[in-house]
C-alpha cells in the first residue's frame, strides 16, 4: 500500500511539474517578428497615423480613399445594433469633418492594439479607439473608448479597410493598459 501511494504522490508530483513547465514555457516565450511582419506593422501605422490626420484635419475625402468601396461597418456599440455599407456611415459622418475643417470643432482618434495578425496582404488588427471631439468653444461634444476590430487588405494603393467592427465600449483604464 505504502509503494502505491509514493508511486502515486511522485506521479502527481510529476505531473504538475510538467504542467508548470510547458505553461511557463508558453507564456514566456518571446514573439519572433519576421522582416516581413516588420514591414506589415510599420505599413499598418502608417495607415492609422493617416486614419487619424484625416479625422483631425476634416479630410473627408481623405478618410473615404482608407476604405475599400465594399466595406462594412457594424456598430454593436448600444442597444441599436447594425451592419452597414460604408457609404451610408459615411455619409453619417460627413457633417462631422464639414465643421471639423470649417474650424467649428475639433474632432481626433487615436489607437491601441492588443492583437496584430496578418500577412503581406491581409491584416486582422484589434484594439481600441479613442474618439474625442470639442466644440469651437472646448465644450466636449464627445470623449469615446471604443473596442474595435479592423478587417484590412493591402492593394496597389496601399492598405485599405474591408470591415470595421465598433464591438462594445471600453474604459481609460483599459485604453491606459495598452500603451
Amino acid at each position: 500500500m505504502y509503494k502505491i501511494l509514493l508511486l502515486l504522490v511522485s506521479l502527481l508530483t510529476l505531473s504538475i511539474v510538467s504542467t508548470e513547465a510547458n505553461h511557463t514555457s508558453q507564456s514566456a516565450s518571446p514573439v519572433v517578428l519576421t522582416a516581413q511582419d516588420s514591414t506589415r506593422l510599420a505599413e499598418l501605422d502608417a495607415y492609422w497615423a493617416q486614419l487619424s490626420k484625416t479625422v483631425r484635419e476634416g479630410d473627408f475625402e481623405g478618410y473615404e480613399a482608407l476604405y475599400h468601396d465594399d466595406a462594412v461597418v457594424v456598430f454593436a456599440v448600444g442597444e441599436n445594433k447594425t451592419s452597414i455599407p460604408i457609404a451610408k456611415a459615411l455619409a453619417g459622418w460627413k457633417q462631422g469633418f464639414k465643421e471639423t475643417k470649417e474650424g467649428k470643432r475639433n474632432d481626433n482618434v487615436q489607437f491601441r492594439f492588443s492583437q496584430r495578425i496578418g500577412d503581406e496582404t491581409s491584416a486582422h488588427e484589434t484594439g481600441l479607439f479613442l474618439f474625442t471631439s470639442e466644440d469651437s468653444d472646448g465644450n466636449v461634444l464627445a470623449n469615446s473608448v471604443i473596442h474595435l476590430e479592423m478587417l484590412l487588405i493591402k492593394t496597389e494603393d496601399g492598405w485599405l479597410s474591408l470591415m470595421e467592427y465598433q464591438i462594445s465600449k471600453g474604459t481609460m483604464e483599459a485604453w491606459e493598459a495598452l500603451e
